[in-house]
């Protein structure tokens, strides 16, 4: 146990053993009284107390007025006592410059870790089984729950009721004709949501969205017979994006299509009492206020703790530039169940990038578009960020410790503009919509300083906007994002900086304040789950000055990545970073991407970037290249390559690794798989690949199950794979004897089956006889016992996809099958492949070669021969390959 938390709980259990009877009231102090001591609170305490340990009060906001007032002369930390139990809130507590601590000490507002719960939830009682309709239960919404957009049975989201578009749509200025007026005649179509998932175009999965990474929502207005109207300004912001007149295709955002891809066909639609048709789904219809949900095996509703995320805020920090808040830490809290129900407004979701939007009524027209457009707001890319349901702006000395941060409808903790000197640490983030820390902004207002996020466990996130992250740091100076873990998340882990896009049209990237910043020693693996083109550790825009005070990214373990992207990415504008001592592997295409060209003048350079000294297997050559400087990295063909310490140091300190042991919520069946695509593996069969389930709910998956439907419905066939299998593979082998068929898959784990995924498109088997073309531009980049084979993917696959490649090594080893989520994703765009081969002699001349693998065979085979590093050379330059 952490020494911190160690010291939380003594002090918390002799607080409840003072507390004696609860809710026995005193009077509370008189205006004006003198008052000394901590402050105590119970949920069964009665706020005409006056605070004591005997005489608690209940509420956090009667606690903070007690606070208030004793804060002016401190000459020690008052610390606030939570007994356990949970606080539930209909509103944030606010609390601003009066509330701060002072002298040199905090105001400390000390929980029990699990056992105390800040809630925005109602709960919700009364179920009733629904006749007619079996398996349905509801009941009746808590009293003032407006709207919510989340539920939870035994800590376990639910997912609202969703399920392909029952119609065919054709896009509209407006909305969509539909092929029949189904859905005008559902109960209360405008509650219906439509999804856009975006995503690398792959197989016959169609890319929906704006933008790889990105995941729009937008609601329906109305539908009168055929017509369906979205709502406005969702449906415009997300379909009216301005573009250069001069550069066809190329929206003045730069970020992704100036209107929503594939025709504006949504992936699926949400929230409709007529798609309730999966155990764990459920709908709230407003109307007749009642909760209406399918419960998953095992469950159990007349004992369980279901509740409806009600309130947006659980606490606010209302700092300014003049008044900030400051000196107050928050320990051993949950903070949970709140919601955002800004996507469920006519403002949508309409997504940029990291959970920033375009909003307003003329956003696309104007919104952070600066000197681009005439009356474009500035800075350039200062479009809406995500709110928290924890936030704080201009707060000073803030700190957050041994706090969980679960079941969240927005972001989980913001610490906004002019947050200064702040911690995070040794907390734990899951289960949240949204981004899970975010530091700092992009408006131009004053920038985060100074924080620190460290030793957290950050996983199973975002739940429902998926193109968010994990941590998402805007423009800040000195901050640190070391020593956490990231894992099983379903785009880039972490997000650094802003405002780079302008190297697209050959102009610099916005100016900003960043400097200082590190990343490092955090371990990440199981990332990009679910959409594309991001990263481990994913930076953008100007870094600071120099390489001096730019951005470093130092020790970090980064591996496991399914989708298209890089274990570092530097992206547009990326300017003074260092990648250095890193160890990186498991990624689609490159382990770092660095290349791009420096706007600030007409010298034609590259940002400065130096990637130094890392353990990696893409095995580029050292060199500068007008400024992008690559040294000393060694290729590695296993963890074995690479010295203990180095792994042993990234993540968790030891002080803080039982955080990987906390259970947040009850265990549960995993989270369904997205994205299935299918191809022909012969005229007997198909290949079946997805993005697998990355929420487990507390006992990890073992496996999944591919079921294929034929045009009624009717299952004709089914193929079951291991975790471990599919990891190794991305495929499954579905033996099917017709067509055309969809098929859906489930994710296992030791609790039973989760619903199944959306289905696939329909596709029939077909013979496959044409083999794939040869791949193209193979190279061996050499050390002196290992080499790195990299290669393009054919354009020509024949009539079948590419499944995997075949290597051949002239020292007469077995040939090696490449196999896994690269070998699918790169071949559409023709991103590079890359393998280690180890086992090398030094000094020695090898020929290899590289074919694709088609359900037609093995191709043709592309050849490269190169010389190994002789002892000498590589003692003399370690890592440094040739070409």
């Amino acid at each position: 146990m952490p020494t911190h938390r160690r010291a939380a709980l003594v002090t918390l259990a002799a607080a409840v053993l003072a507390l004696g009877t609860p809710g026995l009231a005193t009077p509370a102090p008189a205006v004006g009284a003198t008052a000394s001591s901590d402050v105590y609170v119970s949920p069964t305490g009665d706020d005409h107390a006056d605070g004591t340990a005997r005489h608690p009060v209940r509420t956090l906001d009667r606690a903070r007025d007690l606070v208030r007032a004793r804060v002016a002369h401190l000459r020690a930390d008052l610390t606030v006592h939570l007994a356990p139990g949970t606080y539930r809130r209909t509103g944030p507590l606010v609390l601003d410059a009066r509330d701060s601590g002072g002298n040199g000490h905090k105001v400390i507002w000390q929980g029990a870790g699990d056992g105390t719960l800040v809630s925005g939830g109602r709960r919700v009682t009364g179920w009733q089984r629904v006749p007619g309709r079996a398996g349905l239960w509801s009941a009746p919404a808590p009293r003032g729950l407006r709207d919510t957009r989340q539920l939870y049975v035994d800590g376990v989201r639910a997912q609202r009721a969703r399920g392909a578009v029952p119609v065919t749509l054709t896009q509209t200025g407006t909305g969509y004709t539909a092929s029949s007026d189904t859905i005008a005649h559902w109960k209360h179509p405008a509650d219906a949501e439509f999804v856009y998932t975006s995503g690398e175009a792959l197989w016959n999965v169609e890319r929906n969205g704006l933008g790889q990474w990105t995941e729009p929502r937008c609601r329906v207005a109305a539908a009168e017979g055929t017509t369906i109207t979205m709502t406005q300004p969702c449906w415009d912001n997300s379909n009216k994006r301005v573009e250069f007149p001069d550069i066809p295709g190329r929206t003045v955002s730069m970020v992704g299509p100036g209107r929503l891809t594939n025709g504006g066909k949504p992936s699926y639609v949400e929230n409709a009492y007529e798609l309730l048709d999966q155990p764990g789904e459920w709908y709230l219809d407003r109307s007749a206020h009642r909760v209406y949900y399918l419960p998953r095996r095992g469950e159990h509703l007349a004992g369980a703790d279901v509740e409806a995320a009600a309130a947006e805020e659980l606490v606010e920090g209302r700092g300014t530039a003049d008044a900030p808040v400051h000196d107050i830490a928050f320990r051993g809290i949950e903070f949970g169940y709140a919601t955002w129900l800004t996507p469920s407004t006519p403002e949508g979701f309409s997504e940029i990038q990291a959970g920033y939007t375009i909003t307003g009524e003329e956003g696309w027209a104007t919104q952070g578009l600066c000197q681009y457009v005439a009356g474009g707001t500035c800075p350039f890319a200062s479009w809406t960020k995500m709110t928290g349901n924890v936030t704080f702006a201009y707060g000073r000395r803030i700190e957050f410790a041994d706090d969980v941060f679960a079941h969240l409808g927005a972001s989980g903790l913001e610490l906004g503009a002019g947050s200064t000197d702040s911690t995070v640490n040794g907390s734990v983030f899951t289960d949240i919509s949204g981004n899970g820390v975010e530091i700092g902004g992009v408006d131009g207002q004053t920038p985060a300083s100074g924080v620190q996020v460290t030793d957290n466990h950050l996983y199973g996130l975002p739940r429902e906007y998926h193109g968010g992250v994990a941590i998402l740091n805007g423009y800040t100076e000195h901050d640190t994002i070391a020593h956490n873990q990231i894992d099983h998340v379903g785009y880039s882990a972490v997000s650094m900086g802003w405002g780079g896009w302008p190297d697209k049209i050959g102009d610099p990237a916005t100016p900003n304040p960043s400097h200082d910043n590190a990343v490092r020693n955090n371990l990440i693996f199981d990332y990009m789950q679910m959409l594309d083109d991001g990263g481990g550790v994913y930076t953008q825009g100007l870094t600071g000055t120099s390489m001096t005070d730019g951005e470093k990214v130092t020790g970090n373990v980064v591996h496991g990545q399914w989708g298209l992207g890089k274990s570092v990415y530097t992206d547009n504008g990326c300017t003074y970073e260092t990648v250095e001592g890193n160890v990186l592997y498991n990624a689609s295409y490159a382990n770092v991407a660095s290349r791009h060209t420096d706007y600030r003048d007409a010298l034609g350079n590259n940002d400065p970037t130096l990637v130094k000294d890392n353990w990696w297997e893409e095995g580029t050559a050292d060199g500068d290249n007008k400024g992008l400087v690559t040294t000393g990295n060694t290729i590695m063909t296993g963890l074995s390559d690479v010295p203990s310490d180095v792994v042993e140091n990234a993540g968790l300190e030891p002080a803080y690794r039982d955080l990987l042991d906390r259970r947040i919520g009850a265990p549960s069946v995993p989270e369904a798989p997205s994205r299935v695509g299918t191809a022909t593996a012969g005229a007997d069969a198909l290949w079946v690949t997805f993005n697998p389930a990355f929420v487990d709910n507390g006992s990890p998956v073992t496996g999944y199950t591919a079921r294929a439907y034929d045009a009624t419905g009717r299952q004709v066939g089914e193929q079951s794979v291991s975790a471990a299998e599919f990891e190794r593979t991305a495929l499954v082998r579905l033996g099917v004897s017709a067509g055309p068929v969809t098929v859906t898959v489930t994710a296992g784990n030791a609790h039973g089956e989760s619903a199944p995924s959306l289905a696939s498109a329909p596709l029939a088997p077909t013979a496959a006889t044409t083999l794939s073309a040869a791949p193209t531009a193979p190279r061996l980049r050499t050390a002196a016992t290992a080499a790195t084979l990299a290669w393009t993917p054919p354009t020509d696959t024949g009539d079948a996809r590419v499944t995997g490649y075949r290597v051949t090594v002239s020292d007469g080893r077995t040939p090696i099958d490449v196999t896994g989520r690269d070998v699918l994703v790169t071949q559409p765009s023709a991103k590079g492949m890359f393998r280690v081969i180890g086992g090398l002699e030094p000094g020695t001349a090898y020929t290899v070669t590289v074919a694709a693998v088609t359900a037609a065979g093995v191709g043709p085979a592309a050849t490269v021969t190169a010389t190994t590093r002789s002892t000498a050379q590589q003692g003399r330059a370690v890592g440094q390959p040739n070409r």
